[in-house]
């Protein structure tokens, strides 16, 4: 029967990196320990101060300050104690945590990272915590390339790796993953060539000219891409075609949550592919980003959080705990947003509207019925090797 990260910890976590070599399922969990709020625990990236283990922070005095994301408060938990728990993890070593969070310049950025008890480092950049800040930063990459989070993350690989020497794995969840992809592309050709393995866990992609202008297949032979089976996140922008699909124990955008991944023994269980009416939405979506121009897509983007910020929230938990008071702050912005925005605002969404219709009338034409419909797609298997330059355009 399928078990969860928490499920794995408790399986395999007396087995040492020597006994059992790193994977997947680890990459998830430290991922995941990325999201924890390090502050005043772990040593920051300037300093130069000796690493701590988990066994550290456990007796810190500020422990309970780790699970302050109230959303994962107990799955956190439960993660962090499975680690404690068994020798696997239990002297895993952290330093050079950063965590910025800049509202001027709309950037969340936060990484740690992990030395293994075999010597060798896991970079691990965190993904959208519950700041509004780091939800504008994601709507971003639409139309600006790099968002700070990305130039940020190019600095840090450069730092940590120019202080510490061993071969490393990199990799991140959700926009973890596009960080982790980014300064792997973007760093320094010697640390390049350090990389053991680049993963993005339903991490978004790019935009094909930030692929081609960062030479994106020089590295691609190290990413690995995994993603569940109703992904919308890690399909955003996804030009590579080379991904791995996973079961999930739950349904839709709640599948973006790591700890619903189905876990068989020391890997993920495999789905065939996305589903094809999520890969349907996934598709809708991408085409009609890349129709706006960077001019409309700034204009969609920065009245949404207009809006969204008109209700005094810093992030979603305050948002959602008020919700009331949330939509009534955002009723009144609305009337404040000009004539012409709204016209605006209406044309890119009634764009996203006709795309969306003319490809279920393409998918549903006599023709392609006739020819019975679409089949289910293998190129989402690693063993397929596409290039992105191989792979058909969105639109048809």
């Amino acid at each position: 029967m399928a078990g969860t990260i928490i499920d794995y910890l408790k399986k395999y976590g007396d087995q040492s990196f020597a006994e059992m070599p790193m994977n997947e399922v680890d990459s998830l969990i430290l991922c995941q320990l990325s999201y924890l709020k390090f502050d005043g625990m772990v040593p920051d990236v300037s300093e130069n101060s000796p690493s701590v283990t988990l066994t550290q922070i456990a007796a810190h005095a500020d422990y309970e300050k780790l699970y302050a994301d109230e959303r994962y408060e107990k799955s956190n938990r439960a993660l962090f104690e499975g680690m404690l728990a068994g020798k696997r993890f239990r002297d895993l070593k952290l330093n050079c945590y950063v965590n910025i969070i800049e509202k001027e310049w709309e950037t969340q950025f936060s990484a740690v990272t992990c030395i293994l008890s075999d010597g060798t480092l896991y970079i691990a950049f965190r993904g959208t915590d519950e700041s509004i800040v780091g939800w504008k930063e994601d709507f971003n990459m639409a139309f600006l390339s790099p968002v700070p989070g990305q130039a940020y993350s190019v600095k840090y690989l450069n730092q940590v790796t120019g202080k510490l020497h061993s071969p490393f794995y990199v990799g991140g969840h959700s926009k973890g993953g596009n960080l982790a992809v980014y300064s792997a592309m973007c760093c320094a050709d010697s640390v390049k060539e350090r990389i053991r393995g680049i993963y993005s866990m339903d991490g978004p992609g790019f935009r094909p000219e930030v692929l081609q202008e960062h030479d994106y297949e020089a590295i691609a032979d190290k990413v690995i891409k995994i993603m569940p089976h109703s992904s919308v996140v890690g399909m955003l922008f996804e030009q590579d075609h080379r991904y791995e699909v996973v079961e999930s124990k739950t349904f839709g955008l709640a599948q973006h949550n790591p700890y619903t991944w189905k876990v068989t023994g020391d890997h993920f269980q495999r789905a065939e592919d996305i589903h094809e009416s999520v890969k349907r939405l996934d598709n809708t979506i991408n085409e009609w980003v890349l129709s706006l121009n960077n001019d409309q897509l700034k204009i969609f983007v920065n009245t949404l959080f207009e809006v969204l910020g008109a209700s005094k929230a810093e992030n979603l938990i305050d948002f959602t705990a008020d919700w009331k008071k949330s939509m009534t702050g955002m009723v009144a912005a609305l009337k404040e947003v000009d004539e012409d925005t709204i016209s605006n605002i209406n044309q890119i969404i009634k764009a996203l509207f006709e795309i969306g219709a003319a490809r279920i009338k393409h998918e549903m034409s006599p023709k392609r019925l006739k020819a019975g419909g679409q089949s289910k797609s293998k190129g989402s298997r690693r063993s397929r090797k596409k290039t992105a330059k191989e792979q058909p355009a969105l639109t048809e």
